[in-house]
């Protein structure tokens, strides 16, 4: 079995092969696909890339619709991370980057969202400890000003576990939760994009946006802007979002939030096999688009390993009652 992708070293001397779906470790995130007549048949659409040990290190560029660390380029098999407290209402990392970090690693997460910056060295050391990265959100309030990310871009731009910088979440359903028009917010999302590449032009800065429209036109004003990630909830199945992507936008894409709520409304309960089912669904058919084998899709976050109890003003944040809107109806969003 011959890695599809990388048949050949760099200096074009050395062949790889591996067993059937098995991580191609020292190489770039590359699907396994068997070719040997007599080799295991596999399906690369049901495996994800796995992250090389030493991407850290490499230079981090978007390249056409990929997204290249080292050189290489790699697929996110990635989380939502908003840790918030039993009974609390703000995130706190340093009180469960062990925990989660340990059940992210073991799920074979190579890469976490934030819904704010994470600027404590310690936090970033024992992400990258287990190789994850992480995508850092460093502006989403539209009632602070585009200087604000100057402080925490330049607390962690050298760190290892920093793999870009992300701005806006859906802003153009909540308007950078200030109910801003949608070309202001874009005009201030191009201002922030430009503020952090004159402090650090060594990661990439992506944008996530909400679902497709008005994207075209979106980013033909936010020049600054060199991936997108796109919060998508279609049921249990994307349908055309990749090809409607593909067709509107020439940047590389990513799911900035994807997956299925565990409460299934329809029946009043808890329902993990249907969640289970449609999160293994979704995230196959981000494989099956990824940048690595000619896609547009750099990769997704499921949405998310947190509970969000503070979400529903009128019921408890410290017990996990029945509360808040399901507006998907359930099992899938």
């Amino acid at each position: 079995c011959i890695s599809a992708a990388e048949e050949v070293a760099d200096n074009c001397a050395v062949k790889y092969t591996v067993p059937c779906n098995a991580p191609i470790r020292g190489t770039s995130d590359m699907l396994c696909r068997c070719h040997l007549p007599s080799a295991q048949s596999c399906d690369p659409g049901s495996e994800t890339p796995e992250l090389p040990p030493s991407s850290g290190s490499g230079e981090i560029q978007v390249r056409g619709r990929q997204l290249l660390v080292g050189g290489r380029p790699v697929h996110l098999k990635g989380v939502a991370w908003n840790p918030v407290g039993k009974g609390h209402h703000h995130t706190d990392f340093a009180t469960f980057v062990d925990r989660d970090a340990e059940l992210l690693a073991k799920a074979g997460v190579n890469a976490v969202r934030t819904y704010a910056p994470i600027t404590d060295r310690g936090v970033l050391d024992k992400l990258w400890a287990r190789k994850i990265w992480v995508v850092n959100s460093v502006y989403n309030y539209g009632g602070n000003s585009p200087s604000s990310v100057i402080d925490a871009v330049n607390a962690v731009k050298d760190h290892p576990a920093i793999l870009m910088w992300s701005i806006g979440n859906e802003w153009n359903y909540n308007g950078l939760y200030t109910g801003m028009a949608l070309w202001d917010a874009a005009a201030r999302l191009q201002e922030v994009a430009k503020v952090i590449k004159q402090h650090d032009r060594s990661h990439p800065v992506a944008c996530v946006f909400g679902e497709l429209h008005d994207l075209q036109a979106v980013d033909a004003r936010m020049p600054d802007v060199d991936l997108w990630g796109v919060n998508a909830y279609r049921g249990i199945s994307f349908g055309g979002l990749f090809s409607s992507y593909a067709g509107l936008v020439q940047k590389p894409m990513f799911l900035g939030e994807y997956g299925a709520d565990a409460f299934n409304a329809k029946i009043g309960r808890e329902d993990q096999d249907s969640q289970a089912k449609a999160t293994a669904a979704l995230t196959q058919e981000i494989v099956a688009h990824s940048s690595l084998s000619g896609g547009v899709c750099v990769g997704g976050f499921v949405f998310e390993l947190a509970d969000e109890w503070w979400k529903d003003g009128e019921g408890s944040a410290g017990v996990h009652d029945v509360g808040g809107s399901a507006p998907g109806g359930g099992p899938y969003p």
